[in-house]
C-alpha cells in the first residue's frame, strides 16, 4: 500500500446498492476482507455487473456493440454472464 493507491481508495472492494428493477430485494451478495479492502466472497467483474444491469432494461449484452476506430466492440467484451442469483 504505496502512494500510488490514491487517497485511501479501495479498488479491489466496494459496495453497490441497486434496488428495483427485477432486483431481489434486502440481498446481500458477496463480502470483503475484515479491512473492507479486497472483495473476498462471491466477486463480481464489472464486465458480470454491466450485463446484469443491461439485461434487466431489455438488452442483450452480446448483440450491443458500437463502433470505434473501424472495429466493433462491447461493452462487456467478449466476457460478462448476467449474475441470475441477485434478480428477482
Amino acid at each position: 500500500m504505496g502512494k500510488t493507491w490514491g487517497r485511501d481508495h479501495h479498488p479491489h472492494g466496494f459496495t453497490m446498492w441497486m434496488a428495483g428493477g427485477g432486483m431481489k430485494p434486502g440481498l446481500t451478495y458477496g463480502a470483503t476482507d475484515e479491512f473492507g479492502y479486497h472483495a473476498a466472497k462471491n466477486k463480481v467483474h464489472v464486465h458480470d455487473l454491466h450485463a446484469t444491469i443491461l439485461h434487466q432494461l431489455g438488452i442483450d449484452h452480446k448483440r450491443l456493440s458500437f463502433r470505434s476506430q473501424g472495429r466493433d466492440f462491447r461493452l462487456t467484451d467478449v466476457h460478462g454472464h448476467v449474475i441470475k442469483d441477485i434478480l428477482s
